[in-house]
């Protein structure tokens, strides 16, 4: 008995729930990091916060290791979800930028892992490493001779080294061959690529593709080969707006010519977390490739975003494709050599999305339904930090709960920079009739910064109502972007979708108004569309709404479209897919 309750202390104080497991099958973006406090001159003013952007993964020794904007180090995974921080500064002491490792390029030749800043400057050096988890560097290039924004290497399967870069609204992507050995130029740089947003409508700038306002940016190259083709993959149209994706270009040599595939690479302009561009494509330790980008908060600064991993590959006629249907709910981790043209998608379903709320305090107009309205660029706040503010959701229904995300927002926060010693700590309860509770997780012990925090059950419980109580904050008030409660009620899926029609105007052919009868018991509809009827690669999630604007087609192009309705028990039947010349 005495050896029983030792080991139970310990289990509790470890900061894992009688609930919880340790080995995590499941994750749910926005990727859960100890993101720093980033500061900006010009733009912290509107609001101490968190971000990061411009990511790269790269499997090394078959571990994960994580590089992004402005972080004083990088993190290493085994998994893909446990995620382990660095603290390294790559600026020398006469570097006086704030940018430290601003949209890096990360890359592996041979046995070593190299890492390059973006810079216009000829002194910043090419840092490599043999054992980065050791945070043991030094530098491969004291200077560079020719630096870059947004740069990205690449190692041909001959052994030749390019590099690409590139951060504009006026000045293409560049690509060059580099001695592999000295990394200087060989040659001068190539003109690579532009945007075109005359004729592929969702590289227009603006949240809505119609704003004047600026020419659209290409930036953040990264590139891929996959049989014997070369991928480049390009940023666009600026990292503020809900349809920031990745583009793809491809071509028969490594520099060129390219020709953009129409659909872009990594597109998540709906849900809770939007957006998903300027990022990397990797490999796991089964050889399935993922893709990690940005995504856009732009709440307290234009700048305010964070990351999502999502499965990505190449279908049999070479077409590269991302899944972000679902993007930002529960995702089966990799375990497995795995076929991404088939969902990775738990099928776990938002089970409060404008669910009743109640709560212990609120701060001025953040109101306790922004927890639950599936944006996270709105948020509830407690009117202040301290032990025992609370949130409630009501379910609505019994339901089975397999899995929570509580997304914290940055509230009168007080820091800037990174920090290494801060945490969460709070209590998750659950209950059938909202009067007796059971602990559902506690990690009243954490010490671990979790603003993402996704907790996937070990078993699943019946429950209607979920309860978060504050006990700590790393700094700022108790406030909450989205407590989201996953899994599977107990009612009936969906109806399936009628009268889907898709209206492409002749005067601009990039536009379409796509309008559906209401379902009168779902809650959101994903649209799926394509450039083929069975290559319906991208997809909107569509929240409360029975229409949707879409103008990011290429205007040259035919494109396909169906529908599915959600709510909390499951997805409808597909629509027929139609045909929009």
């Amino acid at each position: 008995m005495m050896k029983g309750n030792i080991l139970l202390l310990c289990f509790l104080f470890s900061g894992f729930s009688l609930f919880g497991q340790q080995k995590q099958l499941t994750y749910c973006n926005p990727v859960n990091l100890d993101y720093g406090y980033v500061p900006i001159p010009g733009f912290t003013e509107q609001g101490k916060h968190r971000a990061t952007a411009d990511p790269v993964i790269v499997n090394y020794k078959g571990d994960y290791f994580l590089f992004s904007t402005n972080q004083k180090g990088y993190w290493w995974s085994s998994d893909l979800y446990n995620w382990n921080f660095v603290s390294r500064s790559f600026l020398r002491p006469e570097h006086k930028v704030y940018d430290d490792l601003c949209a890096p390029s990360v890359w592996i030749q041979g046995d070593t892992m190299l890492v390059f800043g973006s810079t216009y400057s000829k002194n910043f050096p090419i840092w490599m490493s043999t054992n980065p988890k050791e945070n043991s560097w030094k530098e491969a290039v004291h200077e560079f001779e020719i630096g870059g924004w947004d740069p990205a290497h690449f190692v041909d399967d001959d052994g030749k080294l390019y590099m690409y870069n590139g951060s504009s609204n006026r000045y293409p992507l560049y690509g060059v061959e580099l001695n592999r050995k000295t990394f200087q130029p060989i040659g001068t740089r190539k003109e690579l690529l532009l945007l075109d947003d005359q004729r592929y409508g969702w590289q227009r700038f603006g949240e809505y593709l119609d704003n004047t306002f600026l020419d659209p940016f290409i930036e953040g190259a990264w590139m891929t080969k996959h049989n014997g083709k070369y991928y480049l993959q390009y940023g666009g149209p600026a990292t503020e707006f809900s349809g920031y994706a990745d583009g793809v270009a491809v071509a028969d040599n490594p520099l060129g010519p390219f020709e953009h595939q129409s659909l872009p690479l990594s597109y998540k302009p709906g849900g809770f977390a939007r957006g998903a561009g300027h990022g990397a494509t990797f490999q796991d330790n089964w050889k399935n490739y993922w893709h990690v980008s940005t995504m856009v908060i732009a709440v307290k600064n234009n700048f305010e975003r964070r990351l999502g991993i999502w499965p990505a590959g190449f279908d049999r006629d070479g077409t590269m494709y991302m899944d972000a249907a679902f993007g930002d709910y529960p995702h089966y981790l990799p375990a497995k050599a795995s076929d991404h043209l088939k969902s990775g998608f738990t099928g776990w379903m938002l089970l409060n999305y404008n669910k009743p709320v109640t709560v212990s305090s609120t701060l001025g107009s953040y109101t306790a339904n922004n927890a639950v309205d599936e944006s996270i660029k709105t948020y509830w706040s407690a009117a202040s930090a301290q032990k025992g503010e609370w949130i409630q959701s009501d379910l609505g229904a019994l339901s089975e709960v397999k899995a929570v995300q509580i997304n914290y927002a940055d509230q009168d926060v007080t820091f800037l920079g990174k920090q290494t010693d801060i945490y969460h700590q709070y209590k998750l309860w659950y209950s059938t009739d909202g009067k007796s509770w059971k602990i559902l997780a506690d990690k009243s012990a954490n010490k671990k910064d979790v603003p993402h925090d996704y907790i996937e059950l070990d078993q699943s419980v019946i429950a209607r109502f979920i309860k978060l109580e504050n006990i700590h904050m790393p700094t700022g008030k108790f406030a909450i972007s989205g407590l989201r409660v996953f899994g599977h009620g107990k009612g009936s899926k969906p109806a399936a979708v009628e009268n889907f029609t898709v209206l492409r105007t002749e005067k601009d052919k990039r536009n379409s108004w796509i309008k559906w009868n209401t379902v009168d018991n779902a809650y959101a509809y994903n649209i799926y569309l394509g450039t083929a009827p069975d290559k319906l690669y991208n997809s909107i999630m569509v929240y409360q709404a029975n229409e949707y604007w879409y103008k990011g087609m290429d205007k040259e192009k035919p494109y396909y479209f169906c529908i599915e309705a959600i709510n909390e028990n499951g997805s409808s039947a597909r629509s027929k897919v139609i045909r929009a010349n």
